[in-house]
């Protein structure tokens, strides 16, 4: 009956059930009860990954100044809705619909006759729950490497620029790449392995970043004419502590999720997945607070949070494939590179005000390339991709598989986003005006104060903070350390 509900404390307790009916009949094929709870564990994995974009809500507007958090935390709100409707019509279509070896050209709009949607769909054929599952999964992954995106345009981009380009990436730049690995495309056919996406969603997202990075150019005040670098402090540290932990949360349905079935590849392999992406994370917070401890005097805050991410980025790919203590080495070096990459970016005088390139970009091609080096005979047979590693006997194939990969993965999404990003730019313009940056993207481009009581007179705010004047600079590297100040290039 349509009023009767299950208690629930009764819904949890059936999934050991359906669990255990599917693994008892997992020689037959997939029974009502597997085909259940394969469904459970997907939409729930889902919802998990869909509140990641409150992660990278709190992490972002954590690290930018106060003046535009309200602007940096709606966004989100914005590009899911986008994504969401886009990937429904066009974009899943392209991503895993049948069509050749560059795109799917079947499926648009999802419909599709049930006794169809294997063959429409066949690169996800291996999963018998239904297609809304499937889409539901998959739509909240191209929504994280959307968000990426702009996390590296920070501070300065036009509103206007997140839905144009968020329809652009979600139809014909994120799944194209998707299809190209994980729809039955050129690399799938190689033997690409990049098991929840370090390249599919991670460097993706990355890549367009730096494209928008570089077409938009530096805050204002954050290089000096002599080639200085300024720190541009981010507001709120707990906000990025915060987000960290949702990330690290989100990612226990990113990853072990992507089994979309709670008894396939083998019965709870999911919790294998958990495991070496825990150990990872936990890997790179750590490693990254001695890096950041050495090389810059202090244990810096964004650094310990932005080293857990960078490692949650790189086993997205070898989650599957690496025993458990290749996924400590593969977090440990991840850490190791989001530190290294956010100076390294700085250095390169690229804006990346939350270290997007770094921690999406290096660390998602270190993550993908690892698998060429510790893919496990055994993993790679059970999941059915490519084969072992460089350390396990399998030669430079699979590594040389993993760089073509990733080397077209890139390209092709920097030369597209530039492309686009151009073209806005010349058209209605992606940047925003001195003032209007000046003054902060809450107020010109929203008309509201994300912290009212600061910044409005009328609620007692002075309307200063985090809006110097056009002559004023942020203060340099240097007399932010001194202060003993948390350092944010």
């Amino acid at each position: 009956m349509k009023s009767e509900k299950l208690p629930g404390k009764m819904l949890l307790a059936a999934v050991p059930l359906l669990l255990l009916a599917g693994t008892a009949h997992a020689a037959a094929g997939p029974t009502p009860a597997a085909i259940a709870a394969d469904t459970i564990w997907t939409v729930v994995a889902a919802v998990l990954v869909m509140f990641m974009q409150a992660g990278f809500a709190f992490l972002e507007a954590g690290l930018t100044r106060a003046k535009n958090a309200g602007h940096i935390a709606v966004k989100n709100i914005v590009i899911f809705s986008i994504a969401s409707l886009v990937f429904w019509a066009v974009g899943f279509a392209v991503c895993f619909g049948t069509g050749n070896a560059i795109f799917g050209t079947s499926g648009w709009g999802l419909a599709v006759p049930d006794k169809d949607v294997n063959t429409v769909f066949a690169s996800l054929s291996f999963s018998d729950i239904p297609l809304a599952a499937k889409y539901l999964f998959e739509v909240v992954f191209c929504a994280v490497s959307l968000a990426i995106v702009w996390g590296g345009m920070a501070e300065r981009t036009k509103f206007i620029v997140y839905i144009v380009f968020g329809v652009v990436f979600s139809a014909a730049i994120y799944p194209v790449v998707g299809h190209w690995i994980w729809g039955g495309g050129w690399l799938s056919t190689l033997g690409m392995q990049d098991f929840a996406g370090s390249t599919v969603v991670h460097l993706q997202g990355a890549s367009a970043a730096l494209a928008g990075a570089i077409l938009l150019g530096p805050r204002i005040g954050k290089y000096t004419k002599d080639g200085k670098s300024n720190a541009i402090v981010g507001h709120n540290i707990p906000f990025v502590v915060l987000g960290t932990l949702i990330l690290w949360l989100g990612w226990f349905g990113f990853n072990p999720g992507s089994t979309m079935m709670a008894t396939t590849p083998s019965v709870g392999y999911f919790a294998y997945v958990a495991m070496t992406t825990n150990l990872a994370a936990a890997a790179g917070a750590l490693a990254s607070m001695f890096m950041a401890w050495k090389l810059l005097g202090t244990p810096d805050m964004s650094m310990i949070a932005n080293g857990a991410i960078a490692a949650l980025v790189a086993i997205t790919a070898t989650c599957a494939f690496v025993d458990p203590w290749a996924s400590i080495v593969v977090g440990a070096i991840a850490g190791i590179i989001a530190v290294v990459g956010v100076l390294l970016v700085d250095r390169l005088r690229i804006d990346d005000p939350v270290g997007a390139v770094a921690v999406h970009g290096f660390a998602g091609v270190w993550g993908t390339l690892a698998n060429g080096l510790f893919a496990t005979p055994d993993r790679a047979k059970l999941l059915g991709v490519g084969g072992p590693g460089l350390l396990y006997g399998g030669g430079f194939h699979q590594l040389v598989v993993q760089i073509e990969g990733v080397s077209a993965s890139f390209a092709y999404v920097f030369v597209m986003s530039f492309l686009v990003l151009y073209v806005l730019k010349i058209t209605v313009g992606i940047r925003v005006t001195e003032k209007e940056e000046l003054q902060g993207l809450d107020i010109s481009e929203h008309k509201m104060w994300g912290y009212p009581e600061i910044f409005n007179p009328s609620f007692g705010g002075s309307g200063s903070m985090g809006m110097p004047s056009s002559g004023a600079s942020a203060p340099r590297i240097e007399t932010v350390q001194s202060a003993g100040q948390t350092l944010h290039p």
